[in-house]
């Protein structure tokens, strides 16, 4: 099970940091990532990280936000910076036994957190 939290109203150019919480098992072996859905959007893949630190980020976000993972905890981190008006979605942790960029590959969702940005 993932529980996501940390969304909520900030201006542009603020920050927000997003958690994911892993239970009822071990996901120290799987790829551990975040997508986003805004209104009338698909959902679109943000980044994963797996193997210790490795990560990859869509371009859309890629200098802006940061995965992280702290094993100990089961807890995977999303610190998004210089966020924008277009970074409004819910946002989603996703866990999958694979390098996922495509929802296809997902294996388990939280379920979502708000993210509005205003500007």
């Amino acid at each position: 099970q993932l529980q996501a939290s940390g969304g909520g109203l900030v201006q542009a150019g603020g920050s927000l940091r997003l958690s994911c919480a892993a239970s009822g098992g071990s996901f120290i072996s799987y790829y551990m990532g975040w997508f986003r859905q805004a209104p009338g959007k698909e959902r679109e893949f943000i980044g994963n990280i797996w193997s210790g630190s490795t990560t990859y980020y869509a371009s859309s976000v890629r200098g802006r936000f940061t995965i992280s993972r702290d094993y100990a905890k089961n807890t995977v981190y999303l610190q998004m910076n210089s966020l924008k008006p277009e970074d409004t979605a819910v946002y989603y942790c996703a866990a999958a036994a694979q390098f996922m960029v495509s929802v296809g590959a997902v294996k388990y969702w939280g379920q979502g957190t708000q993210v509005t940005v205003s500007s």
